[in-house]
């Protein structure tokens, strides 16, 4: 193995030479450290907050969401068991408090469990403009939503998706397939300028 392919197995906090998660998260059970929860915070804010704003499009919902599932976090800290790493575990706090402020603002519609296959990327047009692309995800159905970005986005495998939204495997690839249709329908020449 090369230098450069040890480092690139290692995290960014070890390549920075700050501590892991598991010992920040020992610290802030513990002795209640306020650094080490500022350090979790900054590690793992920016993609919390990334994904809750790809999931609501709004600045304040995001904030929110984030702000409560830290809370959530911190709480519950003591008790997490690291049987998944500490941002998958946020990740599914994160989730359960946008699903809560979700059924406030409307309702959900059911999670399709028909199985289609997922295999392909999604065949989208070269020629997108970003903004477009953020707007067509944002006008997805809550559940595709979830699972385009979970999958997608975010780099969740359907096993983990599964478990992140109490959903079977195959319900996550179908609410895939079904989310990369419509954003190809919505993406198309014809319908961009709607955007």
């Amino acid at each position: 193995m090369t230098a450069a392919t040890s480092r690139s197995t290692k995290s960014a906090a070890q390549l920075e030479g700050e501590p892991p998660d598991r010992a920040l998260a020992d610290r802030v059970t513990s002795r209640r450290d306020p650094a080490s929860f500022r350090a979790l915070y900054a590690r793992h804010t920016p993609a919390l907050y990334a994904m809750a704003m790809r999931l609501t499009g709004e600045p304040a919902d995001a904030e929110d969401a984030v702000h409560d599932a830290w809370i959530r976090a911190v709480e519950a800290l003591p008790r997490f068991e690291w049987r998944s790493s500490l941002r998958t575990w946020l990740t599914g706090i994160l989730l359960n408090r946008l699903r809560e402020l979700e059924r406030h603002h409307r309702p959900e519609l059911p999670l399709d469990d028909t199985v289609l296959p997922t295999d392909a990327p999604p065949d989208l047009p070269h020629d997108v403009d970003p903004l477009d692309l953020e707007a067509a995800i944002a006008a997805l159905p809550p559940g595709y939503r979830r699972v385009l970005v979970l999958h997608d986005i975010e780099g969740f495998t359907h096993e983990d998706i599964a478990a992140l939204l109490d959903i079977e495997p195959g319900t996550s690839k179908s609410q895939l397939s079904r989310a990369r249709a419509h954003l190809r329908r919505s993406l198309s020449t014809d319908e961009r300028e709607v955007l």
